[in-house]
């Protein structure tokens, strides 16, 4: 798929000096580097997630509160009524 984007003329010149030092095109070049932001961004998925808590040496909700205790003020949580 094609399409169009906007790049400063100073970036086109460094894109331009990678692409000679590497004897690749620009769009392999493009497409490189979509890849690794990309890569970079993932979102986590729950097989990635699962268990990455467990070496740790605090309870999730205990290390929650602690995180929430250094917080300037403390919302003031209000009761619906029917």
């Amino acid at each position: 798929m094609r399409i169009t984007v906007d790049i400063p003329d100073e970036q086109l010149d460094l894109l331009a000096a990678v692409c000679r030092r590497d004897g690749v095109s620009r769009a392999e070049v493009v497409r490189r580097a979509v890849a690794a932001y990309l890569e970079q961004q993932r979102v986590t998925t729950w097989d990635d997630a699962f268990g990455i808590w467990r070496e740790r040496e605090i309870e999730g909700v205990a290390y929650q509160r602690k995180l929430r205790s250094e917080w300037p003020y403390r919302p003031v949580l209000r009761q619906h009524s029917e």
